[in-house]
């Protein structure tokens, strides 16, 4: 599983604009991949040139056809490529630090949110032709030889988020945008919430947070006075638990569902934590 955040801005064969807490991306798929899994430790906006895509949450899949756009928050995904269309994608990187920092300059887009709200974890954006044009405009961008000004990138990203925003259709994503602001402890509770039954290690898990890997584990066992690799340890097991109490799949589809390395992992870390193996907890539960 690729962070693809780490991978676009690292990679030397991208067109590509670098900025503070945001990155500019032209992508062109490689034919030759139909679905893969990728994680995100920073929000992106994505926008499609040309081609078509699926976008997979566990909820639902999102189809992207060529003038399609979408608000992806931070997270595990897998997407699917269909391979008869060469596939051409704008991709705008951002963090939570940029977003906060854009609502400060910009108080009347402050909102009330109700911090127990459940996001989705992909929104659909509405787009209109002045949508249309300053993608055009930073495409260009990308084109020109000469380097260009980190500040006036950083211009061109909050026309972006203004453009989206003060459009009423995506009412959502702004007041998604508020949420980001609430307390710390929620947002990491959010975080690892959202994405637990992703074999992630902890410090993937810290940039899925915005948090470098110390600060995330001291504030996670302040918050939750337990630390992450247990909580997770907890999680998995009680997510592992309802699927064999509640499903016919076998012991290995259950470990890979809930976020093990493998069946053996699972059934030494369910034995550790319930003292039985997962056969023998369900024979004893629903008498099989």
């Amino acid at each position: 599983m690729i962070n693809a955040y780490e991978y676009f801005k690292n990679h030397p064969t991208f067109n590509k604009l670098v900025g503070n807490d945001f990155l500019f991306v032209e992508y062109k798929c490689p034919i030759n991949i139909e679905e893969y899994q990728l994680w995100i430790e920073s929000h992106l906006i994505t926008y499609v040139i040309s081609g078509k895509k699926d976008w997979i949450t566990p909820k639902q899949t999102h189809r992207l056809t060529t003038g399609d756009a979408l608000f992806v928050r931070k997270g595990v995904y897998t997407t699917k490529q269909y391979l008869e269309n060469d596939y051409c994608v704008m991709l705008f990187f951002i963090n939570d630090r940029f977003i906060k920092r854009f609502l400060e300059e910009n108080p009347s887009l402050i909102k009330q949110q109700n911090d127990r709200i459940k996001y989705d974890q992909i929104f659909n954006i509405d787009i209109d032709d002045s949508f249309k044009t300053l993608i055009e405009s930073i495409f260009n961008y990308l084109k020109q030889s000469e380097p260009i000004p980190k500040s006036l990138v950083e211009i061109k990203f909050k026309e972006l988020l203004f453009n989206i925003v003060l459009n009423a259709k995506n009412k959502a994503v702004l007041n998604y945008f508020n949420s980001i602001t609430l307390n710390a402890k929620l947002t990491i509770e959010n975080t690892m919430t959202d994405n637990f039954l992703h074999d992630l290690a902890i410090e993937d898990y810290a940039k899925l947070c915005g948090k470098s890997l110390s600060s995330f584990k001291r504030e996670f066992k302040n918050y939750f006075n337990t630390t992450p690799g247990k909580w997770l340890m907890d999680k998995r097991i009680e997510h592992a638990t309802s699927l064999l109490l509640g499903t016919n799949m076998t012991v290995s589809q259950i470990g890979y569902e809930s976020g093990f390395k493998n069946s053996s992992h699972f059934s030494r870390s369910f034995k550790k934590k319930l003292n039985l193996s997962p056969n023998r907890y369900k024979a004893l539960h629903i008498g099989v």
